[in-house]
């Protein structure tokens, strides 16, 4: 009996020190989260109908839900990204993002909330000041032609992760099937993600697509008020 149990912490011992080995330490997780420093951009595009219906009741008291502002695809975020991982809050504090760029951006970042968040976590990261991030963000969405079929709804209606892709792709010449990826949650169509190059042309970007929605179906609210 005692001969088993050294064997047992032998072996515990070996396995925390093996996973202690494989564990990034502070210092290289520290490396990953300097400003500039990354391959590639993540366009986050998020189907605004699905956030809204996923909050419920407190939707009614967010910007972006208002019936009278109608958002089908609005820009959740572009994200710059490592091969592998990404970084986040490369800068503490976050330099200030002046009010009229604020206001400005919600015309395609539905919310001031959404506008400084993605500042903070995604574009310190970036290496560029609050007016460079943001006129980036803008020159990607404007890279992007989303499909006639999604630019509003008016019903209900069940897609698969295939039919919304093929369509991107169709609108979007040059994007391939490792350059975006489909998300969803339980049951909702949530974001379409697009990897980009520093210079904003279409990159293939294997472990975003790894990460795509596996519904066989999911639905898409459709686009409140208006």
């Amino acid at each position: 009996m005692r001969l088993e149990r050294a064997r047992r912490l032998a072996a515990a011992l070996c396995g925390a020190f093996l996973l202690a080995a494989l564990q990034p330490s502070g210092a290289a997780r520290a490396q990953q989260d300097v400003p500039g420093r990354f391959d590639f951009y993540v366009l986050s595009l998020s189907w605004s109908p699905a956030w809204c219906e996923a909050q419920g009741a407190e939707a009614d008291d967010e910007p972006q839900c208002s019936r009278a502002r109608p958002f089908a695809f609005v820009v959740h975020g572009l994200w710059p990204q490592h091969a592998r991982g990404f970084p986040q809050f490369c800068v503490r504090p976050a330099p200030y993002v002046p009010n009229d760029l604020l206001r400005a951006m919600t015309e395609v970042m539905p919310s001031r909330g959404l506008v400084l968040h993605q500042w903070r976590k995604h574009g310190t990261c970036s290496g560029l000041g609050p007016q460079g991030y943001f006129d980036l963000v803008r020159d990607a969405k404007a890279k992007v032609e989303i499909p006639p079929e999604f630019q509003r709804l008016n019903t209900y209606r069940m897609v698969s992760p295939q039919e919304v892709e093929a369509a991107f792709r169709a609108a979007n010449p040059g994007l391939k099937p490792d350059m975006i990826s489909v998300e969803c949650d339980s049951r909702r169509l949530r974001e379409v993600r697009i990897c980009m190059s520093r210079e904003l042309a279409f990159t293939p970007c294997p472990e975003v697509d790894r990460r795509a929605c596996r519904l066989g179906k999911m639905v898409m609210p459709p686009v409140r008020g208006g």
